[in-house]
């Protein structure tokens, strides 16, 4: 089965920079000229992705304008003669691609947030991605990976990356049980000491349409809330999860150490040119 429905979390307050997203999400804060969740939402498209499902909270209602046409802006840019700006402003979502908003009314975690889009979704595979983890300098896009591993094992696949020493203790941590992939489970933070391996799961999954039914039933874990985590490492415990090593260069821009470092990488490439 193809994978055609792509789920991105956005609820997040972005609090580690405020007062930048006291009004703005932190979605669209821009690495050089374009905002994260668009770089995301390309990836998912260049998967062969054709329904963008944002899971959203208050004051999101910025996200879904970027998606949207803007008739106006694009008519004062062809009047002024920047046709090939106005074309990148309509083209920011490509024909055939459909966006789907839902609200999440009550930031309950990861996992919460996954389960908002259960209806949109449907009884169907999908992917997540989050917008934070900025990926970059791939031959190939993470997703696509990850669709091209479900096809053909059928399982949910994460996206690992190794992660030597005390760094560790930030991530969910993969239980292995055998080379090649197949995972017997899934630690959330674990103590650096205490980690089962130094392979940590990023922010890029395809999810088999179970992993809802283990949503709605898992007691809430850390910090009170519906950890996707939890979920996961249920399935890894039946054998049915798989993992694909990222190849290509993570930034995670929920800090704003990652959030800088990955403008200064891309503005580089630019200046390298």
């Amino acid at each position: 089965m193809k994978i055609k429905k792509a789920v991105f979390p956005v609820a997040g307050f972005g609090t580690r920079f405020l007062p930048a997203t006291k009004a703005m999400p932190k979605e669209l804060l821009p690495i050089v000229d374009k905002p994260l969740i668009q770089y995301a939402a390309e990836e998912a498209i260049k998967a062969g992705i054709d329904t963008l499902i944002f899971v959203t909270g208050r004051n999101k209602r910025a996200i879904e304008d970027h998606f949207d046409s803007n008739n106006e802006l694009e008519a004062a840019l062809r009047t002024a003669g920047k046709n090939d700006k106005a074309d990148m402003v309509r083209n920011i979502i490509p024909a055939g691609i459909q966006c789907i908003f839902v609200r999440q009314s009550e930031q309950l975690g990861l996992g919460h947030a996954v389960l908002c889009a259960e209806r949109a979704v449907g009884n169907e595979p999908f992917a997540v991605l989050l917008a934070d983890d900025f990926i970059t300098d791939c031959k190939k896009s993470v997703t696509s990976s990850l669709v091209d591993a479900f096809c053909k094992s059928g399982k949910s696949q994460l996206s690992i990356m190794k992660v030597d020493g005390p760094e560790i203790s930030k991530y969910g941590v993969v239980v292995q049980s055998k080379p090649g992939g197949n995972i017997s489970g899934l630690v959330e933070k674990p103590r650096y000491r205490d980690a089962p391996s130094n392979l940590a799961s990023i922010g890029r999954y395809v999810l088999t349409p179970d992993i809802f039914d283990i949503l709605r039933k898992i007691p809430k874990g850390s910090e009170n809330e519906i950890q996707l985590v939890d979920a996961i490492n249920f399935q890894a415990q039946k054998e049915a999860v798989d993992t694909v090593i990222l190849e290509g260069t993570r930034f995670d821009c929920g800090s704003i150490h990652g959030f800088v470092s990955a403008i200064a990488h891309e503005y580089k490439k630019i200046v390298d040119k």
